[in-house]
């Protein structure tokens, strides 16, 4: 997991031109309680010390922010609904009371688990965190066994549906199933959370806080769990009684920063002027209209979700990334434009380019755990170009250009206005954007060791961000020596699923054939 992931993270900017815009190498997986939890059992991993306390303060604001806001509220569109899933293959079935007890541990260790989501009446501002007095660690994580003689293609059946699942948003927003019964003895995790709760990078920080280095490592203690305030935020008036104060609290801090950069203006004139205009520019670039149309083969949509999971060798990879002077980002991107050309030559359609979006990750050294810490880009792609070196070279350009946009922040002024109008309308304005892309693609750094669930090996780990009204979203998260690509696609966008899938892997076989020697990517089945 889940962009970074994903979903409406990219809606926001894009750099404009026929030639291409991209986003960042890497897209991005607080909270307080106001009850006592009993204290976790000891477990059969322990991480760090160091890694425990910054877990104890993933996610610190109780009050969402205006993207999470409008994340939360787009679920009463069913084709706007935004949870990040993780699927793990287990090389056996682990052992269910440990595992329940590595769930108690993260829980205690990331509070934010046991919160549901309070609105003020009527939605009015933004919504807060607030402990779950009744939270019960049963209702989030439970156990499945698939039927006999079932595989992945059933696996990922069960998992589309999974997602397409609304939450119960009386409760914490995520949930855990360990699936049975794959072929040769393995096993499956799936782990499931509302975007609201974290990006793909939090996600993944959750996901290796429950594994552990040894499948048997020795037990050690479990020390002091940090105190957990109460929460205030128990109610709608509660929320709204907030919402009122800060707003209030708010002006004078407002026009201390206006007068503070008006100050600075008057001081250096010349300065301010070139930077406001810098800015303005890259505004202007950001929210033009692209140069590519989307592609009248994927303009139907439908309501159904469909994975699929691919293998793609990350060593080659990476070397055929070095072969065209990229980096691995602009070869995966490379691949799956090429996957999108040979789809539409397959059909008799050419494309020179698609509308394509991608969530850049805004997170730093030092920051804490958990959150939604990115921001997008949109832009035009070209998937006419049929030499994957030229293709992988054009998207490394167009990756640069839109990092250096001073305006790559911008979503942070779109989104404060969205989260204050109502729900539904919100919802349709991002929608009409998010709907104009061909695909939607992340990319997440994994582990690259070994790591173990509960006395069983995590073989595979294939992540699956949110598909906001678009035909695709594609991601790739990377463990140890393989690129684990879970990809989210609309059937009714991509009439041809087999011919799809079998695409987007001769997309990667293309790049990858510039590393004479690499292993051949496949697909799950």
């Amino acid at each position: 997991m889940p962009s970074r992931s994903g979903g409406l993270a990219a809606t926001a900017t894009h750099t404009a031109g026929s030639s291409t815009e991209v986003a960042g190498d890497l897209a991005g997986f607080d909270a307080r309680a106001g009850v006592d939890a009993p204290p976790a059992r000891p477990i059969e991993r322990r991480a760090p010390r160091e890694v425990v306390r910054t877990l104890s303060d993933w996610c610190q604001s109780d009050e969402m922010s205006a993207f999470e806001t409008v994340l939360w509220r787009a679920d009463a569109d069913r084709a706007m609904r935004s949870p990040l899933l993780a699927i793990e293959q287990l090389d056996s079935v682990p052992d269910w009371e440990r595992l329940i007890e590595a769930h108690e541990s993260l829980v205690r260790f990331a509070p934010r688990l046991r919160q549901r989501v309070v609105e003020a009446p009527l939605d009015l501002g933004t919504p807060r965190w607030s402990v779950d007095p009744h939270f019960d660690l049963r209702l989030h994580v439970w156990r499945a066994r698939l039927p006999d003689g079932a595989g992945w293609p059933e696996l990922l059946e069960s998992a589309a549906r999974l997602a397409m699942s609304a939450f119960d948003r009386t409760r914490s927003p995520w949930e855990a199933v360990l699936y049975e019964g794959l072929p040769g003895g393995k096993a499956a995790y799936l782990l499931k959370m509302h975007h609201s709760l974290t990006d793909g990078l939090g996600a993944a920080q959750l996901l290796d806080q429950l594994h552990s280095r040894d499948r048997e490592p020795a037990p050690t203690p479990a020390g002091p769990t940090p105190p957990s305030p109460p929460s205030s935020w128990a109610s709608p008036l509660g929320v709204l009684a907030h919402q009122v104060r800060s707003d209030v609290t708010s002006v004078p801090s407002l026009l201390k920063t206006a007068g503070s950069g008006a100050l600075g203006a008057l001081s250096n004139p010349a300065a301010a002027l070139r930077s406001a205009t810098r800015y303005g520019s890259s505004l202007r670039r950001m929210l033009s209209p692209l140069a590519a149309d989307s592609s009248p083969l994927l303009a139907e949509r439908g309501p159904a979700w469909r994975f699929a999971a691919l293998d793609v060798p990350l060593k080659d990879l990476r070397a055929a990334a070095k072969a065209a002077g990229g980096t691995l980002h602009d070869a995966y991107l490379a691949s799956l434009l090429g996957g999108y050309r040979r789809y539409h030559a397959a059909l008799g359609r050419h494309m020179e380019s698609i509308p394509v979006a991608i969530p850049i990750s805004v997170r730093r050294p030092g920051d804490p755990g958990g959150g939604n810490r990115i921001t997008g880009a949109r832009f035009s792609a070209p998937i006419g170009t049929v030499d994957p070196r030229a293709r992988i070279e054009q998207v490394r350009e167009l990756v640069l250009a839109a990092r250096s946009e001073p305006a790559i922040d911008s979503m942070g002024l779109v989104f404060p206005t969205l989260a204050r109008l109502p729900g539904q309308l919100s919802t349709q304005l991002v929608c009409s954007v998010t709907r104009a892309n061909d695909l939607q693609a992340s990319f997440v750094p994994g582990t690259r060791t070994d790591r173990y669930l509960a006395g069983a090996h995590v073989e595979r780990v294939y992540p699956y961000a949110p598909r906001p009204g678009c035909p695709a979203m594609i991601t790739l998260v990377t463990h140890r020596d393989m690129g684990c690509i879970g990809v989210n696609f609309d059937p009714a966008s991509f009439t041809e699923p087999e011919l799809f899938i079998r695409c987007l892997l001769e997309g990667f076989t293309e790049v990858l054939a510039l590393a004479p020697g690499s292993a051949s990517p496949s697909a799950r089945t």
